[in-house]
């Protein structure tokens, strides 16, 4: 069999795999798994390879670009690692690869150690402590702001009574403007909670100016046209750049840092238990003194 027809027989493959759902209906049909796509020196490159590593849901095309582009940096990594082989002291290599697996054998056991038995459940209470005492540690690198957002077709037979209720802090009125807003584009009531200003910004072709905060300060409404569409922004209150963040805000950020503390402790303990377990079983030995001074 020709080079060709055994790369050509290769992308088949990658097109079958693509378009299949499992592994093994797309390797029935062929035996080209073994098949040796690529040789530098005396290592290969076998089809198995190539496919174990293929992402799912590629179009035939995509496959066989994937296909192309892994054989030759394949072939072109392997060559430069065969050629420096040669010239270079593959000692200190050797040690860093080896200090690199153990690290990611190491680093795998305590993730799957941690996803066993560690504890990923905070209390609300849990949260609002750390906030507390944290509360300095804070602060937006962008306004935050609470309010109601519309966007309606500019012959929307109802725009009139929308730009009536939507500047209103009435009950009445914000339930008049829920039922009004049925048939607008978008409605986003937000005077319950802070968003950021970036996500309104970003929905609205207006130009703001180069600083939000500076137009914040000085419009809390707008309505604005452009493209056919009405823009409706009703802002009822806003934190401005370099402010505390409020807790709801926060409690993101707060979660992580307790779960990244609680993962540090967790590995910390894990790797003291493991070492006192294997020097009582003889299965570790150190011959000089570690305890700290």
């Amino acid at each position: 069999m020709t080079h060709n027809s055994i790369y050509q027989r290769l992308i088949n493959l990658a097109a079958i795999a693509a378009m299949t759902v499992s592994l093994a209906s797309c390797t029935s049909d062929t035996a080209v798994d073994g098949t040796v796509v690529a040789r530098v020196a005396d290592k290969t490159l076998t089809a198995a390879q190539i496919h174990s590593a293929m992402p799912g849901g590629l179009t035939a095309a995509d496959s066989a670009e994937y296909v192309r582009t892994y054989v030759n940096k394949w072939v072109g990594s392997t060559l430069i690692s065969e050629i420096a082989a040669k010239d270079i002291d593959m000692t200190e290599i050797n040690r860093l690869v080896e200090e690199y697996r153990l690290e990611l054998i190491s680093r795998e056991y305590r993730r799957l150690m941690y996803d066993s038995h560690g504890n990923n459940a905070i209390a609300a209470d849990t949260l609002r402590a750390y906030y507390d005492s944290h509360s300095g540690e804070f602060a937006i690198d962008r306004p935050l702001v609470k309010g109601i957002y519309l966007k309606v077709p500019d012959d929307a037979p109802n725009l009139k009574t929308l730009r009536q209720l939507y500047r209103s802090t009435k009950v009445a009125d914000i339930d008049k403007l829920e039922k009004a807003a049925t048939g607008a584009i978008h409605y986003d009531y937000f005077r319950n909670r802070y968003v950021d200003w970036e996500q309104i910004e970003t929905r609205i072709p207006y130009d703001f100016g180069p600083s939000a905060d500076a137009f914040l300060r000085s419009h809390h409404t707008l309505d604005f046209s452009a493209g056919g569409f009405t823009y409706l922004l009703n802002i009822t209150e806003w934190l401005p750049t370099g402010a505390d963040m409020p807790y709801e805000a926060a409690t993101t950020i707060i979660r992580e840092r307790i779960l990244t503390e609680r993962r540090r402790d967790y590995d910390t303990k894990l790797r003291q238990e493991l070492l006192e377990q294997a020097l009582k079983n003889g299965d570790a030995e150190i011959f000089i003194d570690i305890k700290p001074q």
